[in-house]
């Protein structure tokens, strides 16, 4: 009963009248929503972007899984009989990939040459990333290469083009030799991310047994159904039926560096933005003060009536409580409303300060460069860590005014009353 009675106190206070007190608890819920605004649109933003970056990564790169034969390292297709049709894989492809060093009209670069049956990049994930920017998107024959656009641009190779690959081959005596062999540039492929078009070279499995030396990688790219939540226990459960003849790795050890580096970024980001929240809180503190001071009239005749200390606490606490209730609400919708179109407010703001920069003669300005970042965001909405974020802000609220509703519960209504 308690509880109910500081509760509805509290509410006719937050929603009472300017003059009342009302103005402070309300200009404090409004500087709470305000801070959850930019907390919210960071985590949409910066899972959008760990998402974007990541699918590349594994649609058009290492897959879901790979797998390898730790007895015979250049037979990983060994494995193939044992997991063909296992529950939860929708593909599986055989790879080799090679270091080797390409020669164009413009110079030479290295490159990371990857030699995969031509199927993988005829899979749905795949065809969501790769666009292909000149010629085709597929290999014709065993001469044929695709090239990441950023490699291609730095060797001055087109589509139609003939560039020269340079690999190590072994001599009848045993011996490394250079190997150059003729490709012909069948297309030029992006996957939207810098780092990935600046790296490859993709030609035909059956060129690549033939060009690449014993010495790279081989191995089997799996892709299943659910790759971010499923990808550790695929894993556990193809090691159980391989044996331990047979290595499987998941996308998350394969890639474990950079999505880390991505995680502490993210943390960083929304801990600075925390910090954000933890001011507006503290103002929630002084409106919580500033209210005392307005009702201490109130207060008194609460307390000539019998109300023990501690009810007038909690009324002073559950204001604090409903301010950061009502600040969550409305600072979390705002940020959930600006996250969604966050692709478009991007686009706009270029739009405007391209106009200006173009009044002073300069170029065109772009906030989301393709060329170091993915052009487009991926909506990503953590409901868990939304839900965490309003659970610590309507905490910390609550936390910071305990000390002005503690003094509220202490006061003296004989006191009080000598004043008025």
């Amino acid at each position: 009963m308690k509880l109910f009675s500081s509760f509805f106190i509290a509410l006719r206070y937050l929603l009472g009248r300017a003059h009342e007190g009302g103005r402070y608890l309300r200009g404090a819920a409004g500087g709470i929503a305000l801070s959850l605004v930019p907390i919210i649109v960071t985590l949409i933003v910066a899972d959008g972007m760990i998402r974007g970056i990541m699918d590349r990564y594994l649609e058009l790169g290492t897959g879901h899984l790979q797998v390898f034969n730790f007895q015979n390292r250049q037979n990983p297709e060994a494995a193939l009989p044992y997991i063909e049709g296992f529950p939860g894989i929708r593909g599986i492809w055989s790879e080799r990939q090679g270091l080797g060093v390409l020669l164009g009209s413009a110079g030479t670069r290295g490159a990371a040459i990857r030699a995969i049956e031509p199927s993988f990049w005829e899979d749905e994930g795949a065809l969501r990333f790769l666009v292909t920017l000149e010629g085709e998107g597929r290999l014709l024959g065993d001469r044929d290469v695709l090239l990441g656009s950023e490699l291609a641009r730095s060797i001055g190779a087109q589509a139609g083009n003939t560039v020269h690959i340079m690999t190590i081959s072994h001599s009848p005596l045993g011996h490394f030799i250079p190997r150059v062999t003729p490709f012909y540039v069948r297309g030029i492929v992006s996957s939207g991310y810098q780092e990935l078009d600046a790296m490859w070279c993709v030609i035909s499995l059956d060129a690549g047994l033939d060009i690449l030396p014993d010495l790279g990688a081989a191995h089997l790219i799996l892709k299943i159904d659910d790759p971010f939540g499923g990808s550790e226990t695929m894993a556990h459960s193809l090691r159980g039926v391989l044996g331990t003849g047979f290595g499987v790795y998941s996308w998350r050890s394969l890639l474990r560096a950079q999505h880390s580096s991505f995680e502490s970024t993210r943390q960083l980001l929304l801990f600075i933005m925390a910090l954000i929240v933890l001011v507006a809180a503290v103002n929630v503190s002084s409106a919580t003060s500033m209210l005392v001071i307005e009702r201490q009239r109130d207060i008194a005749v609460l307390k000539t009536s019998g109300a023990k200390p501690s009810f007038t606490t909690s009324i002073f606490l559950m204001g604090a409580f409903l301010t950061g209730l009502t600040g969550s609400i409305f600072g979390i919708a705002a940020g959930l409303l600006v996250g969604v179109h966050v692709n478009g407010l991007i686009r706009f703001l270029e739009i405007v300060m391209s106009f200006f920069s173009g009044l002073f003669n300069a170029g065109p300005v772009t906030i989301l460069d393709s060329s170091y970042y993915i052009d487009h965001i991926p909506i990503i909405i953590d409901a868990n860590m939304i839900i965490q974020i309003g659970f610590f802000t309507i905490l910390a609220s609550v936390v910071a005014s305990w000390i002005p509703a503690h003094r509220a519960g202490k006061l003296k209504p004989v006191d009080i009353l000598r004043k008025y």
